[in-house]
């Protein structure tokens, strides 16, 4: 399965910088993943849209779906089944997504009912990607 990743501004943080960097290597060895950025502002939605055209799109949003980390395993598993060979997910910015982003989602992913930081989620939902791939290997580094 081949992943795009979209997400607004790349991150400032040290510790987000370090988080995508670790699990972009990590997710590298399981599936071909590419991050790209787009700036904020009034063109943000328009280009994450652009990007993710033609892909299944995840978008990253707290009014989304809560799952734990086995089921989002086996969506990824059902989608792969599905033939769904190229995953896009988007990650909001400060201001969160436009409303035509979220009506253009295949799926609707929240990660906590906490409203998270930009660059923390985007760190969040790799590790959970990677987790995801774990799981399907029946590694231990998921422990339930």
């Amino acid at each position: 399965m081949r992943w795009r990743i979209v997400a607004v501004d790349k991150p400032k943080l040290s510790y987000a910088r370090g988080g995508v960097a670790f699990y972009r290597e990590r997710l590298g060895a399981l599936a071909k993943v590419e991050l790209l950025t787009v700036r904020s502002g009034p063109q943000a939605a328009r280009r994450q849209l652009e990007l993710s055209e033609g892909w299944f799109r995840v978008v990253l949003d707290e009014r989304g779906e809560l799952v734990r980390s086995l089921e989002l395993a086996r969506r990824i598993e059902q989608w792969a089944g599905r033939g769904v060979g190229r995953v896009a997910l988007l990650v909001g910015g400060a201001e969160g997504h436009a409303d035509e982003v979220r009506a253009a989602a295949d799926w609707l992913w929240s990660l906590s009912p906490l409203t998270l930081q930009h660059e923390l989620a985007l760190v969040v939902a790799m590790e959970q990607i990677y987790r995801a791939y774990m799981i399907k290997r029946r590694s231990p580094y998921h422990r339930e």
